[in-house]
Order: structure tokens, then sequence, then C-alpha cells
């Protein structure tokens, strides 16, 4: 199966904000996830956090207000979004996700990369994003839109926007052997 790599669209001023050490927390195992959870203060645990799966498949999470950039050591990624977590008979379970990340704006398709990530971690999660972010770019002004309730229309200029992801011209498709540039349809 297919994987989009990520980069990161959002502003320039935001990935300044990177520094070396200052990147999410990286979860391969259940044994990594629960000794981060123990260091998370109830108050933290009731909020959602930061994440992204960076391109080696793994889980990385930080805070909420975090920057993705940040969390993702400024680099692509397979996933980003927002998690929340609660315990269910003594094991960790994901309350709700989604790929709602405007530094990224990962496609929906990213699910099967944050699942993978998340089943790495021993973490029991749904079968899909519970809330599912629709980006696109405007074709006619450039902006980027978040497409709500299927209306597939520019908010900032009335263009139509395409059905397929277009947010970044030079995504990539990641594969056990190369990087395989994501064909680009503005339309």
């Amino acid at each position: 199966m297919q994987q989009w790599s990520y980069r990161y669209v959002g502003p320039a001023e935001l990935r300044t904000l990177v520094r070396q050490g200052g990147e999410g927390r990286s979860i391969h195992s259940s044994a990594d996830f629960n000794e981060w959870a123990a260091t998370q203060t109830a108050q933290e645990l009731a909020e959602p956090f930061t994440f992204v799966v960076d391109t080696a498949g793994v889980l990385r999470l930080a805070p909420r207000r975090s920057e993705h950039v940040v969390c993702a050591a400024g680099d692509e990624v397979l996933g980003a979004g927002e998690i929340s977590f609660s315990a269910e008979s003594g094991r960790w379970a994901v309350d709700e996700v989604s790929n709602q990340s405007t530094g990224y704006c990962p496609d929906v398709s990213s699910w099967p990369a944050v699942a993978k990530a998340l089943d790495r971690a021993g973490i029991v999660r749904p079968s899909g994003f519970t809330h599912e972010v629709v980006f696109r770019r405007c074709p006619a002004c450039r902006q980027l839109n978040v497409v709500r309730d299927g209306d597939f229309v520019c908010v900032f200029c009335d263009e139509a926007l395409p059905l397929e992801w277009n947010v970044d011209r030079h995504a990539y498709a990641v594969t056990n052997t190369a990087r395989i540039r994501r064909p680009h349809r503005e339309s």
C-alpha cells in the first residue's frame, strides 16, 4: 500500500520554532506510551495532544498547543493531527483523533499510517479518524481551504475546489524503495 509523505506547508515563521531536541516524544511501543502517559498530569491527559507520524512510521506526541512542525522536527510526515486518550480496562485507547493540522494539511487517506503507528504503540483505536478534515488549495487564488459539509467552493474567491487533495504539488508517495512524486492536478 502506498503512503503519502507530507511536507510542512504552513507559515514560514512557525518553522523557525523548530529546535534540535524539541520534537514530540517518539512512541515506539506500549511501554513507551505508558512511560510517557505517566509523566502527564490528569489535566493534560484530559485535553487532546498534537501528533505526527514520522516517515519511519513512529507516532510522536506533544502538548496540544505545540505546532505540528515542531513535533515533527521540521521533517516530512505520513500523518498529523490531534488526538486524545483514555484508559479502558487497563489499556490505553484513542477517544478522538483527527487529521487537523493546518501546517501539514494531510489528506484523510493518511489514516492507515496513523492506524499502523497506534497499533505499534499498543493503543486501542477507532477504525478511522473520528473527525476528518478535508484540505484543498484553491487553483484560482492559491488560498488553503477547509472543505465543510462537502461544499468544494473556495471561501476566499468562490471558485470550485478540486475533489482530489492538492495542497502541496510536491508531495511524495513513500514506498519501500522509492519516493514517487504525487500527480498534481489544479482542478
